[in-house]
């Protein structure tokens, strides 16, 4: 497969994973009705965004995306981490800060017994992150 195709190939993955990911946390808070943590709303901020960006580099098929989408994704990556760590490590809990309305260690769901919304984030930042990662090395082949 060329190597223009594989980027625009990647570049649909990181723009159906930040779409998914921006979806889903929607389909939690307006469809379900769980109330966002602050820490979510900080994950939100860090993915919201890269719909857009991603979705315009689609279009106009252009790489130059990934330094402004990667640093989001490593941020909003070290945050979800946060947030899940705080749910399931008893340590994180004890000195975790108060987030508001609802508490940051609370868990709408937690499917297979460690499957929580901030892990359903992590992934999809990880996810753009290999994505953006394998696109950078694409466009070296490239040059």
């Amino acid at each position: 497969m060329k190597t223009r195709k594989k980027l625009e190939y990647t570049l649909f993955i990181a723009w159906a994973t930040a779409l998914t990911a921006t979806l889903g946390s929607l389909y939690f808070s307006e469809i379900l009705g769980y109330i966002p943590c602050n820490l979510c709303w900080y994950q939100r901020i860090f993915m919201y965004p890269m719909v857009i960006l991603f979705g315009v580099a689609l279009i106009r098929k252009e790489t130059t995306i990934l330094h402004y989408a990667a640093p989001l994704a490593f941020f909003g990556s070290l945050l979800s981490a946060y947030h899940y760590f705080t749910q399931k490590v008893p340590f994180f809990q004890e000195i975790a800060p108060s987030c508001g309305q609802v508490p940051c260690t609370g868990q709408y769901i937690n499917w297979l017994g460690f499957i929580t919304i901030p892990f359903l984030a992590l992934i999809a930042f990880l996810i753009i992150i290999v994505a953006c990662i394998y696109m950078l090395k694409l466009e070296k082949e490239m040059n």
